[in-house]
């Protein structure tokens, strides 16, 4: 339980927002609670849903997923996300932030990624802010658990969500500990990229980086060129596409 503790904290939840007791509740089937991942007007932890919509295809939602992760990934080098199913309604895709970031400039980006990669998706409206549904838990309801999963087995829910028993919680720390955290500088570096190609919102288009976050040689991104911002990436081993901008 420690481990999964440590590895939650680690990359989403807020200092004193889980506890150990609250844990071993949840993990007993007795709380399916939403918690908030927000502290204040600031998060570290981006969790989109991706449910089945009425009228589409039955792995349409697992569709959008792949498209948006992969985009992610391919054209943008952030590190990999962690994948859950829901105990009822489809997919959540989990991005954990570096820094704690205002709820305001992750909405940006989130409005930014679905138009890049999934545009026939509606806004995402509960994707920075709101509680979640944490897995592992158990949906009194569905009689299913909420669970992280290895992303290569997501098309084997896309016709029915949910695990028929509890996850063990060392598989689910191990899922989780090898996850990155993605950059303040990587964060505000994939705005402005999708940005260009999409057009930001002019009210939040200044970059919000955190005190105490680190950039590149003192640099901030808004002031680097393409080749800072190309070398930059290159020292953390990040191979960017800068297709939306040349297209």
């Amino acid at each position: 339980m420690q481990k999964m503790m440590s590895e939650l904290s680690r990359l989403y939840i807020p200092a004193g927002a889980l506890t150990p007791d609250l844990l071993a509740q949840r993990r007993a089937g007795r709380s399916a609670l939403a918690i908030a991942l927000a502290d204040g007007d600031v998060t570290r932890a981006v969790v989109i849903p991706f449910r089945k919509t009425p009228g589409a295809g039955e792995a349409q939602h697992w569709t959008h997923l792949c498209a948006l992760a992969n985009g992610l990934q391919a054209e943008l080098g952030f590190p990999a996300p962690a994948v859950s199913i829901s105990a009822s309604d489809g997919y959540y895709l989990w991005l954990s932030l570096e820094a704690p970031t205002p709820i305001a400039h992750v909405r940006t980006f989130l409005e930014l990624v679905r138009k890049a990669y999934v545009p026939e998706m509606a806004p995402f409206a509960d994707a920075a802010g709101a509680p979640v549904e944490l897995p592992p838990c158990l949906d009194p309801q569905s009689g299913k658990w909420a669970a992280f999963i290895d992303a290569g087995l997501g098309a084997a829910f896309a016709d029915e969500s949910g695990l028929e028993m509890a996850p063990p919680l060392a598989a689910q720390a191990a899922l989780l500990e090898r996850l990155d955290r993605i950059g303040a500088a990587q964060f505000q570096h994939a705005i402005d990229v999708l940005g260009h190609a999409h057009g930001a919102p002019a009210a939040v288009s200044k970059p919000v980086i955190p005190a105490g976050a680190d950039a590149p040689d003192g640099l901030l991104l808004r002031d680097a060129t393409l080749e800072d911002i190309v070398r930059f990436l290159h020292a953390k081993n990040i191979e960017p596409t800068f297709r939306h901008l040349i297209s």
